[in-house]
């Protein structure tokens, strides 16, 4: 008489999860993709995650007397503030109306917002 342990092989436990057809479990056929998920989870939606909430933080932090530079690579210094749009001063009595998200970092730091290149 054999062993409960030896009589209980992979291939064995393996077919006790298969259907009387033949065919595998539902179920089996997900078990790869949990790793492809989680792999693009970490991979690209985390640090994604991350660099949006810096920008949200950056953009919440702005206020007047900023200088900044725009995406576009305009620099100047911030007069006035709104929910979606702010005044930055460019020149002497030049003041000019941008977006609020296109206000790529402050002046002579690394942008904290990407521009279109």
């Amino acid at each position: 008489m054999m062993p409960v342990a030896l009589a209980l092989t992979v291939p064995t436990v393996v077919a006790l999860g298969a259907s009387a057809d033949g065919s595998s479990p539902w179920w089996a056929s997900l078990v790869p993709l949990v790793p492809v998920v989680a792999i693009f989870w970490f991979v690209i939606l985390l640090p994604a995650r991350r660099k949006q909430q810096k920008i949200e933080s950056f953009l919440g932090a702005l206020k007047v007397g900023d200088r900044v530079i725009t995406t576009g690579g305009i620099y100047g210094q911030v007069t006035k503030l709104g929910d979606q749009v702010v005044q930055i001063q460019i020149a002497d009595k030049i003041r000019i109306d941008v977006a609020r998200a296109s206000i790529g970092g402050y002046q002579g730091q690394p942008a904290v917002v990407e521009g279109n290149e």
